[in-house]
């Protein structure tokens, strides 16, 4: 584990595989940390990828900024990591929030971005509902803790199925889960509230791009994918069967396949 300092807070992050491999940044989700990209780093360097893996800014080791913290900041954050490593570009992807970070880490340093991968996310502005929810769970959060809503979700985290069929799976993401500070949740939550709507984004990207997404996931269901590959025509899309809204933890070798698929073909 490496760290960074960032707009005045620490950034800890995993930088794995051969160093002159193609990087790979992948951005987690809410409200977990960069260890949920364990089941991609042994495929990756295997096939000759270099992932880079940060906690971001209120998750995992990196520092908790309290307030509100801005997707812009968050993808600032991504922009002083590759400075730091002196990479101009890498490919840039995350799941559900860490897709939404992907998404503006391409509106705001599109030149930064070799390809996009997006899994579980979705690319519209939230709703005037949305920003109500997203600021009452912050409250909440702040006043109880993680243990509760760790134990709503986790069945919509995952898909239900397999909260049984993969224990070892569901105790690694409720202990990300449990572990998260609270008030690093909950800035990010009242900035998700107020990110921005990234649907011109992606029909303006001509990078090349991979969605994917579980086919029994509740929250960005596999017709928000279907919308992004329509936003983005050239995009490749790829259901993974059996999962919810974590596939690369659910089915890391169909995750995997996809994924090392997608960039090997940028090297075509």
């Amino acid at each position: 584990m490496s760290r960074i300092i960032s707009n005045g807070a620490t950034i800890h992050f995993d930088d794995l595989g051969p160093a002159d491999g193609m990087p790979v940044v992948l951005i987690h989700g809410h409200p977990f940390n960069r260890s949920m990209w364990r089941p991609q780093t042994a495929a990756l360097s295997a096939a000759g990828y270099r992932l880079i893996a940060p906690d971001l800014r209120g998750y995992g080791h990196s520092d908790t900024v309290a307030g509100t913290t801005p997707f812009p900041a968050f993808a600032d954050d991504i922009a002083v990591l590759l400075d730091h490593l002196e990479l101009d570009r890498a490919v840039v992807g995350g799941v559900s929030m860490g897709g939404q970070i992907t998404m503006e880490f391409q509106r705001s340093h599109p030149r930064r971005v070799r390809a996009l991968v997006l899994a579980d996310t979705s690319p519209v502005a939230e709703t005037d509902e949305g920003k109500t929810f997203r600021n009452r769970l912050a409250d909440r959060l702040l006043a109880e803790g993680m243990d509760g809503y760790t134990g709503e979700v986790i069945d919509k985290m995952l898909a239900a199925y397999n909260v049984t069929a993969m224990p070892q799976v569901a105790a690694h993401v409720t202990e990300m889960m449990r572990t998260t500070d609270p008030a690093g949740a909950a800035a990010a939550l009242r900035g998700r509230a107020e990110r921005a709507d990234y649907r011109a984004t992606l029909a303006a990207t001509t990078a090349p791009t991979l969605v994917v997404v579980g086919a029994d996931d509740v929250y960005t269901p596999p017709e928000e994918a279907q919308g992004i590959q329509r936003l983005v025509p050239h995009a490749t899309l790829t259901v993974v069967d059996h999962a919810g809204h974590l596939p690369n933890m659910e089915q890391p070798e169909a995750f995997n396949t996809a994924l090392v698929r997608f960039l090997n073909s940028l090297a075509l």
